[in-house]
């Protein structure tokens, strides 16, 4: 494909697609979302302002780093008349997520470092399990992976009344 020259203010779906490495298919995702806008020609086809590869770049990196759409979303949505985040923007919008990614990063940690001797009580490791479910009292909270659930800071299922763990 011919890449547009340097003075062209819209790409085409596909020259965005090209140049940010994003599939046609997501950058309508992401429009659909309102992530990111488009404008239509005169017939019916969709244009994106250069500044998109920025703002589509903010949105690869922040789902890179475990971000979910609808944090970006929100943090987009701060930026005054949608505009494309800046180097400052992303300072101070990856200085909000860091809490919240040092925190997965220590759960996740957790998580490999415990993979081999328990899967949350779910229960494959009934030999040690006693210690942490003794009488399996997780049981009454629901199926699955309880401690798991709480530790990803998941929405519990059904907990027991207080006073029955």
């Amino acid at each position: 494909m011919l890449m547009p020259d340097w003075k062209t203010k819209e790409l085409s779906p596909g020259q965005l697609s090209e140049r940010s490495g994003v599939a046609v298919s997501a950058l309508h995702f992401y429009e659909r979302e309102g992530l990111i806008a488009s404008r239509r020609t005169s017939g019916n086809q969709r244009r994106y302002h250069r500044e998109t590869l920025r703002r589509v770049a903010f949105i690869r990196i922040s789902q890179r780093v475990g971000i979910p759409l609808a944090e970006i979303r929100a943090a987009l949505d701060t930026l005054p008349e949608g505009r494309t985040p800046t180097r400052k923007d992303w300072s101070r919008l990856s200085t909000t997520w860091r809490t919240n990614l040092d925190e997965r990063i220590t759960q996740l940690t957790r998580l490999r470092d415990d993979l081999t001797g328990c899967i949350g009580c779910g229960c494959l490791s009934l030999a040690s399990c006693t210690l942490v479910n003794s009488h399996d009292r997780l049981a009454e909270r629901g199926p699955g992976a309880r401690v798991l659930d709480v530790e990803l800071n998941q929405p519990a299922r059904a907990t027991p009344a207080a006073g029955n763990d």
